[in-house]
């Protein structure tokens, strides 16, 4: 069962009411000697609340964000949109998973995936005679 997904409810019958806004986050990928870095714009999103998941190469973020307004607020103009950021990015099997750190600063959630070290380049030396 997914994070999203509840079995509280039989909703077969209910009014579907449209799920709320769901923002793909910009992402970069930056592959370095040790580990790969990635960096994604997720604006609004407190740190305590960011979801973070890897398995099988696979690092899924999830990062909610809270309405700005109640209901009832009534807008002169609207712009803005407002939802959840979920993002899925496939990194195959060089990670190590273990060590996975991250950070979340001004609306930029950053991570750092070591990689294995059997996955690290590595300078061989050349024996003579």
């Amino acid at each position: 069962m997914s994070c999203c997904e509840t079995t509280c409810c039989d909703t077969s019958d209910a009014e579907q009411t449209p799920a709320a806004s769901e923002f793909h986050p910009q992402v970069d990928i930056v592959e370095l000697t040790d580990e790969f870095v990635v960096r994604a714009d997720v604006p609004g999103a407190k740190a305590d609340d960011i979801n973070l998941h890897y398995e099988d190469g696979t690092l899924t973020i999830h990062a909610p964000v809270a309405a700005r307004q109640d209901d009832e607020t009534h807008y002169l103009r609207r712009e803005y949109g407002v939802g959840d950021f979920r993002r899925t990015l496939s990194l195959g099997d060089q990670v190590d998973a273990e060590n996975i750190s991250a950070a979340a600063e001004d609306g930029v959630l950053t991570l750092h995936l070591p990689k294995l070290a059997g996955i690290k380049p590595r300078k061989i030396d050349v024996n003579t005679g």
